[in-house]
């Protein structure tokens, strides 16, 4: 298993659990974006680790490649020198040493190769997780809206329960009731209490004042006949003489109740 397979197992683990038992969306993505980091500092640690053995790879080839060089400069030492003999051994070390040098070359290839790899997975996730953080905020947004709206519903749920708006309407109701009992109470006061013979003559009095104002409108409309105003005077006189006939009569038999 790859170091990158390792950490997305890990991380897969890490975010089901937090997942499963999250209660505070926004505690809890701060929790996976801290999580995330930790294990992207491990993942670092081990692609650093990797790509320190192909460096010392690479050396190890250029070393074994220099040591082959230093064996064919003795040779050719040794054949200036008419030395064939050790011209031959130098050479068996040269070729010994530049065929190592050609092994941990191509060995060195493919660790820089995977190191590369590496380094790009790295980035990707780093990426990745950056991208997370800029999301963080919109989801932890989108969470409290989402919990501002089930506050709301479950307020409304609660309101839709009629008792508290009956209640309310009977308690209108009780109290539109006292004020019409104050209302009555009031009148029942004026209507038993004062001088009711006064009150009386002051209705009477009232009626006397809309005769003459009907009087006076039909005049200036022109609708009284000719000497129209003597007629309006006997017909005001005549008013006055029933209403004073009518009080007589309601004196002398008494007030009636």
């Amino acid at each position: 298993m790859g170091i990158f397979d390792r950490f997305s197992t890990v991380l897969r683990s890490n975010l089901n659990d937090l997942i499963s038992r999250a209660e505070n969306p926004e505690k809890m993505l701060n929790q996976l974006i801290v999580d995330m980091k930790g294990q992207l500092a491990k993942a670092k640690l081990q692609v650093a680790s990797a790509i320190a053995d192909e460096k010392k790879l690479q050396s190890d080839a250029e070393a074994m490649k220099r040591q082959a060089e230093d064996w064919e400069r003795r040779a050719m030492l040794a054949v200036q020198e008419n030395r064939d003999d050790l011209a031959k051994q130098a050479l068996a070390r040269y070729n010994e040493h530049l065929l190592g040098a050609q092994q941990l070359h191509e060995t060195w290839l493919k660790h820089k190769a995977e190191s590369d790899q590496l380094k790009l997975s790295l980035r990707q996730l780093n990426d990745k997780i950056e991208e997370a953080k800029r999301k963080k905020n919109i989801l932890v947004a989108r969470a409290k809206r989402a919990e501002a709206q089930q506050r709301i519903q479950e307020t409304m749920s609660g309101l839709s329960n009629r008792s508290a708006f009956e209640s309310f309407e009977r308690m209108a109701e009780k109290i539109e009731s006292h004020e019409r009992k104050a209302i009555a109470a009031a009148e029942l006061n004026e209507e038993v209490s004062g001088d009711r013979l006064a009150r009386q003559f002051d209705q009477l009095e009232y009626k006397g004042s809309s005769d003459q104002q009907l009087i006076e409108l039909k005049a200036r409309m022109g609708m009284l006949p000719a000497g129209g105003g003597a007629d309006a005077k006997q017909l005001n006189a005549g008013t006055h003489d029933v209403h004073d006939a009518e009080l007589l009569q309601e004196t002398d038999e008494g007030p009636t109740r």
